[in-house]
């Protein structure tokens, strides 16, 4: 039963993963705006989607009485999806996807770091080791482009952000994008409002201008539901293999579609990243692995009287 559940979930999983991939292809059409527009238009759209689902789904009433602590956390989550969605649009319009493929590469390392420094987590050599590598392939990669990998941390970290409030924030993803999206739309429609008023907006210039800036919004929410319904039946470890499927797709556009430079440095600062993740992930296997063995140890060791005979009446 569990094995015909997973099936499915991993479907699901890879499908968000893999659209996810594909982003750089999508916001490349969007160069003719900028990357402030991109956005603020995506919030909007993202929005109006979401409430349209809520709608059918008769969710709609769920947003209401949420206290002053959701909101607030919704707050922190949508100012870090907003610079995440505003760095990586930058990133992709003026050429470094393969540095945006790089931030998520990191993401789980710089996941891992956010853990030590805020919670006092404690760590195991093999996380340590990968760490160290992460540290070094940033600065390797430093040198290689002459200055620090800025776009790539910063959508490490603010992703980082983003997750690390989605954890503790007690919404569901419709919900979650829901709550965001409120927060968040009321200043996206104040700078929408004021590029079409200067003229400088981009979205009515055009039908085509138009449809791909109104297809951010469900381009945004359906990967993010295909991961919502995925993490509810796929393996926490199985979702961290199939996370590298989103960097490596974009780093294959970067390279193979965009013919962005890849020199030997800049091959071997990704080698150490690689590196680095194959020890976290490999670390984090063994380490389930034992936590179900454990489990399942517990659940079939006998109890005090299981070999008493039981008394007939």
């Amino acid at each position: 039963m569990r094995r015909s559940r997973s099936i499915p979930g991993v479907a699901f999983g890879a499908g968000a993963y893999f659209l996810w991939g594909l982003f750089p292809a999508f916001f490349g059409l969007l160069a003719f705006a900028g990357p402030a527009e991109v956005v603020a238009q995506r919030i909007v759209w993202t929005l109006v989607v979401v409430l349209a689902v809520l709608a059918v789904s008769g969710r709609i009433r769920e947003l209401r009485g949420l206290g002053g602590h959701v909101w607030r956390l919704a707050a922190v989550a949508s100012a870090a999806i907003a610079l995440n969605w505003g760095v990586y649009v930058y990133g992709v319009i003026s050429g470094h996807v393969v540095e945006c493929a790089l931030g998520y590469f990191i993401n789980p390392l710089v996941t891992v770091a956010f853990g030590v420094v805020i919670f006092r987590e404690r760590l195991a050599w093999p996380q340590w080791a990968a760490l160290a590598l992460g540290a070094t392939a940033v600065a390797v990669l430093t040198v290689d482009y002459g200055r620090p990998p800025i776009i790539a941390l910063a959508l490490a970290c603010s992703f980082a952000t983003y997750g690390l409030v989605k954890k503790v924030i007690p919404l569901d993803a419709l919900r979650g994008i829901a709550a965001e999206g409120i927060v968040a739309a009321p200043f996206a429609l104040v700078f929408v409002i004021a590029l079409a008023v200067t003229g400088h907006s981009e979205f009515a210039s055009g039908p085509g201008h138009t449809a791909l800036m109104v297809a951010t919004g469900p381009v945004t929410l359906v990967p993010l539901l295909l991961f919502a319904v995925a993490a509810q039946r796929v393996a926490l470890s199985t979702m961290g293999l199939l996370q590298y499927l989103t960097p490596a797709l974009q780093m294959a556009w970067g390279v193979a579609v965009v013919h962005e430079p890849m020199p030997a440095s800049r091959w071997a600062g990704f080698a150490l990243i690689w590196a680095a993740l194959a020890i976290f992930t490999a670390h984090a296997l063994l380490r389930a692995r034992r936590a179900r063995r454990v489990s399942r140890d517990v659940t079939t060791e006998p109890g005090p009287h299981a070999n008493e005979t039981q008394p007939t009446s």
